[in-house]
């Protein structure tokens, strides 16, 4: 019998002690009311309740949660019903709040988000809807910080995971694509003959100059080559007459210290012009005086034959 009471006594201490030690995990709370009122919030460690008269009502996460929103079927401006997956981050920060401000805050954020997708859709066309999932997102997470702000809930992030159009729609797209990437090779590959065609008319181009260039340097240099030989010929010829002058002016020279006359000397000179003239320089000057005396060239003349 007394082993019976014993039992019955560390039993109840037993329940007493779970109904009254409350451990919280770390980034856990929970709500406690007393006599069905709120009372107080449970912080991570060991927590004392009053055992019937104080109750735990709910545990909260306050760790950053997700929420996987069933995909939606919506219609576009342009009457095309596209599927839509989101995702949404969130955050309990007022456990209160979020124990008596909503039932259920994960079910009225994926309602408010579904809501509110169908809205934003409902303005967008298509293309704007594929090209558009950061402009979506961020409508969506808007509208629920404005919802849930008063059940305690923060709204961290929402994404926008698949954006799905009907199949002919998908189809059409996948030969536009097609299209517009043959499109775009022809362009290339037109625009790499052109650059090939505008490179080998420049190469051509230049090529011609080049030539041009080098006939008109040889043409000068062939041109510069003649007119230094003429140049050194006539300066020869004009050295060989002179050469000829200076032997005739010493020959006169020593005529003339022989005692010759004047008439001998010009005689003599038109001697040496004859043979003058027929070299080379066929253009010779005359003196006036020697041209004076040319009527007494013949008798000058039987003069040296006789002597001769």
């Amino acid at each position: 019998m007394a082993a019976t009471v014993a039992i019955i006594i560390l039993i109840l201490v037993i329940v007493f002690v779970a109904l009254t030690v409350k451990i919280v995990p770390q980034q856990r709370v929970a709500v406690v009311e007393r006599l069905g009122k709120y009372n107080r919030l449970l912080t991570p460690g060991l927590n004392i309740l009053i055992p019937i008269v104080d109750q735990v009502r709910v545990h909260h996460d306050l760790r950053v949660q997700q929420a996987n929103v069933p995909p939606q079927t919506v219609i576009t401006k342009d009457n095309v019903q596209v599927k839509i997956d989101t995702i949404i981050f969130y955050q309990v920060v007022g456990p209160e709040q979020a124990t008596y401000g909503i039932s259920d805050y994960v079910y009225g954020v994926r309602n408010i988000s579904t809501a509110t997708m169908r809205q934003i859709i409902g303005k967008l066309e298509l293309d704007e809807t594929l090209s558009g999932r950061e402009k979506i997102s961020s409508e969506i997470r808007i509208a629920l910080d404005e919802a849930t702000e008063k059940w305690g809930v923060r709204i961290e992030r929402v994404e926008v995971i698949d954006i799905q159009p009907p199949l002919d729609i998908q189809e059409s797209m996948d030969k536009q694509m097609k299209a517009e990437r043959s499109k775009r090779a022809i362009v290339l590959e037109a625009e790499a003959a052109k650059q090939d065609m505008i490179l080998r008319a420049e190469g051509d181009k230049q090529g011609k100059i080049l030539k041009a260039e080098g006939d008109k340097e040889a043409r000068i240099r062939q041109a510069e080559g003649l007119r230094q030989a003429q140049e050194l010929e006539a300066l020869g010829q004009a050295k060989a007459i002179q050469a000829i002058a200076e032997a005739e002016k010493n020959r006169i020279e020593l005529l003339r210290s022989a005692g010759l006359d004047e008439n001998v000397l010009a005689y003599r000179s038109l001697e040496t012009l004859s043979e003058i003239s027929k070299g080379p320089a066929n253009k010779i000057f005359i003196p006036t005086k020697a041209i004076e005396t040319l009527g007494s060239i013949g008798a000058i003349g039987e003069i040296f034959r006789a002597k001769e």
